[in-house]
């Protein structure tokens, strides 16, 4: 558990005051979604609106009723990963002095990954439960008890899953503190894989855990409430050196603008490997790719079971939400390389945090180029030892598609 345990007797006994709502997301922001959902109100919008048991009216409460904390002034008691005794300042020259093959990354994953009753396994670890109770008293919500017994329905609410994912994953983390703990101490690099940046921060120690949580839960409820203002998803694609997939975008863009949708999107929203992207934007842009996938020269399309159109401009109602609670987090100096989604290099000057972390949210996620950046090196050096943190796998098996050689110094955890 982390050293710094919060005391349980202080989050109780935070004033009530403290508790402030994020403000309502732009009233053009609303204007623009109800005319994009009148634009797709087809037979089948509205079987899928029947369907939906949460409704956009609903995430907008929530988003409405989001902490900021802004009142919370004395942060000394909040806590973070690194044991005490580790150095606080980040030290370029003691660590790469450091055997390569002697040092540490770690890779955490993104939304979709974690799945009912995977952190069941590290729920005796010493500290995994209070990482739950302190995320509870934050959220207002027992998210311990839908990880263990789910629906995986709910789980898989974006709301709900980008703040479990984090928490997830730094409970995983606490199998390396009690298994190896040196680990902390030549750590190197940190890396997350989109709502897993959060967590790379946090690890890092440039923003605490409260802090981050505090992000993750705003930022999943923005972005579900941007999700529900008009159809849109992710469309996972493999193709060859050959295809244009700008200009398949293009064109399905203009299809889609043809039957009559407003502004729509269809652009690569992550660079996942050399050979496969995923695509997210407007419902209808990407049904046109999938019937059309012969012409573009496309492969192995396979939506992902998301609502949302995540790293992309549809994605523009959550930012003042995001915003908002990022301008009340405090950022610190770090102990180790934290690569940026959006710039897919460390940052090196803590003033751009927020900003690229607000970015990233309509943004492409580089993070093929974060692992090349990484584990870029001349021939004949070692590799880190990686650890693949919460992800099942996940991590590992992308790794392994951009640098195989890498991947071999790969532990999941």
């Amino acid at each position: 558990m982390f050293q710094q345990k919060l005391c349980k007797k202080i989050l109780p006994c935070i004033p009530k005051c403290y508790w402030s709502r994020v403000n309502q997301i732009s009233n053009d922001y609303t204007k623009d979604g109800s005319s994009n959902s009148e634009a797709s109100n087809t037979d089948q919008s509205k079987q899928d609106s029947s369907q939906c048991s949460y409704k956009t009216k609903e995430v907008l409460h929530l988003l409405e009723e989001a902490a900021t904390f802004e009142g919370v002034k004395d942060k000394n008691w909040m806590t973070s990963p690194y044991p005490k005794d580790i150095p606080l300042n980040y030290n370029e020259d003691t660590k790469s002095s450091i055997d390569p093959k002697n040092t540490s990354v770690l890779l955490f994953p993104g939304q979709g990954t974690i799945k009912v009753g995977m952190v069941k396994k590290y729920m005796d670890y010493p500290g995994a439960k209070e990482l739950f109770q302190i995320t509870s008293e934050i959220t207002n919500y027992d998210l311990l008890k839908l990880c263990l017994n789910g629906p995986q329905k709910e789980l898989n609410r974006t709301e709900f899953n980008q703040v479990a994912t984090v928490v997830s994953s730094l409970v995983a983390l606490e199998k390396i503190r009690a298994e190896d703990p040196k680990v902390f101490e030549t750590c190197v690099a940190t890396a997350g894989y989109s709502v897993g940046e959060i967590t790379a921060l946090i690890l890092s120690g440039i923003i605490t855990f409260e802090d981050g949580i505090r992000l993750a839960w705003t930022r999943g409820k923005a972005m579900q409430y941007a999700s529900n203002l008009v159809r849109q998803g992710m469309l996972s694609v493999v193709y060859t050196p050959k295809t244009h997939l700008s200009k398949a975008c293009t064109e399905a863009e203009n299809w889609a603008r043809d039957i009559g949708i407003e502004n729509p999107i269809c652009r690569t929203a992550i660079f996942l490997c050399t050979e496969r992207k995923i695509v997210a934007g407007n419902v209808e842009a990407l049904d046109y790719l999938e019937n059309h996938k012969t012409q573009f020269g496309l492969t192995k399309l396979s939506r992902l079971p998301v609502s949302g159109a995540f790293h992309t401009p549809l994605m523009e109602p959550a930012l003042k939400a995001i915003g908002k609670i990022l301008g009340s987090i405090e950022i610190n100096e770090p102990r180790c390389k934290v690569y940026s989604n959006y710039k897919a290099k460390p940052y090196t000057n803590l003033r751009y945090v927020k900003k690229y972390i607000l970015k990233q949210t309509v943004s492409p996620v580089r993070w093929e180029q974060c692992l090349q950046q990484i584990y870029n090196r001349p021939d004949g050096t070692p590799f880190p030892q990686t650890y693949d943190v919460g992800s099942d796998g996940r991590m590992r098996t992308i790794l392994k598609l951009v640098n195989a050689k890498a991947s071999r110094s790969c532990t999941v955890i």
